[in-house]
């Protein structure tokens, strides 16, 4: 059951984390992809997050800094509009994911916390 269990989370954040990033790609770019691109830019982005994370997060602060600035990489590398643009995708993605899972946190669905989105 366990398998089932991490499966169902996977997913669940895997979900939150794109629909994040999907709200923040409307909202700052005018030419926004579709719900699919915002999933695989999340899984990307939390793959490279990870991989930084297990090689500097150690680090205080500018180890979760560096994971940071590759994550908001990963968006400016799927998505157009340069640096500026990702920031803003990112921050924008990070509050939506949050409203998301406080809002499933409140109906008992899941734990607040989304891959693809930093530090929720």
């Amino acid at each position: 059951m366990a398998l089932v269990d991490t499966l169902i989370i996977l997913i669940v954040s895997l979900l939150v984390g794109g629909f994040g990033i999907y709200v923040g790609a409307r909202v700052a770019t005018d030419r926004p992809s579709g719900y699919s691109h915002a999933i695989v830019t999340a899984l990307i982005g939390s793959i490279v997050w990870g991989i930084i994370s297990f090689f500097v997060g150690w680090i205080p602060l500018l180890g979760a800094l560096l994971a940071l600035v590759a994550w908001i990489g990963v968006i400016n590398w799927r998505y157009p509009g340069g640096w500026g643009t990702a920031i803003v995708i990112g921050l924008v993605a990070w509050f939506a994911a949050a409203i998301v899972l406080y809002l499933l946190a409140l109906l008992d669905i899941v734990a607040s916390g989304a891959l693809g989105i930093p530090g929720i």
